[in-house]
């Protein structure tokens, strides 16, 4: 009965909530899809600075090996980007020393770095760049999201091993926690792969690892105890890599006042809704 109810829970929880982003990213928000990577870099860094790491250090480990995981994890997403954008060259060097302006006609070199860095921001920095990017990211989204969602599993299945009303409320507060975060997923995902039912498909396989986690944590729920702050860190160090080195520069172009507000409204929209969920959420099960 209870390895049933936490399945259920668990299913519910990890892909509901990211059907319910889908509603919201690729329905009601869709005329705003260039504003969604602000409000995904906002919402991969609050689910990071506001939910992990705080879950994280609330154990029992050391802050020092925390740490230590967050600058070992930071480091292994850097060699896979570096891996990535060696693997991505590779194949497609050729075309890319064959584009028309890439090593700049007479307009452009004459220009030198200024005229390099301009005529490029609009063909060669929004084609192969933009895709490299966000390319990587998926990944890392895609293998943070998986470990938070395996995290989020063993939570719930620890609360209905508790108690099954206590169950009940951790998982609508993981469902309520996770919609905001799983648009700025769909966004980063969905610009990998430039398909919204690819990306869909992709973060609903994610956000089905709450169910592993759950099965799992109802078998090995003392021994995974342990190991969950290890696994929140490295979520949230998958999820600062990606807003830090592939989401952010992006955003940093020369714009106009309205369109920097209108960055900066996102950003804080992404910001603020992951922050509102997880009060509600603390406060509805009595973190």
């Amino acid at each position: 009965m209870i390895l049933t109810a936490i399945l259920l829970a668990t299913l519910a929880a990890g892909i509901g909530s990211v059907w319910l982003a889908a509603l919201l990213s690729f329905g009601l928000l869709a005329r705003y899809t260039q504003h969604m990577l602000s409000m995904a870099a906002g919402a991969l860094l609050a689910t990071s600075f506001m939910l992990l790491l705080p879950e994280a250090f609330e154990s029992e480990v050391s802050p020092q090996r925390l740490f230590t995981t967050v600058l070992l994890s930071l480091v292994f997403f850097f060699l896979l980007d570096k891996a990535e954008l060696w693997h991505h060259g590779h194949e497609h060097g050729k075309s890319a020393h064959d584009e028309p302006g890439a090593h700049g006609g007479k307009g452009e070199e004459g220009g030198g770095l200024h005229g390099h860095h301009h005529a490029p921001h609009h063909g060669h920095s929004h084609g192969h760049d933009h895709g490299k990017d966000l390319r990587s990211g998926g990944w890392a989204v895609l293998a943070g999201d998986s470990l938070h969602c395996f995290a989020d599993g063993v939570l719930i299945a620890s609360a209905f091993m508790a108690d099954m009303r206590l169950g009940v409320l951790a998982a609508l507060a993981v469902l309520m926690h996770e919609v905001p975060h799983h648009m700025g997923d769909l966004t980063v995902v969905r610009a990998s792969s430039d398909n919204r039912r690819a990306a869909l498909i992709k973060v609903s396989m994610a956000g089905s690892v709450t169910a592993l986690g759950g099965l799992v944590g109802y078998f090995l729920v003392e021994q995974l105890r342990e190991q969950l702050p290890y696994f929140l860190v490295v979520a949230a160090s998958s999820f600062m890599y990606v807003a830090l080195a592939d989401l952010i520069p992006q955003l940093q172009k020369r714009l106009s006042m309205r369109q920097t507000g209108a960055q900066l409204f996102w950003l804080g929209l992404g910001l603020g809704l992951v922050s509102l969920a997880t009060q509600i959420a603390h406060s509805g099960h009595g973190h």
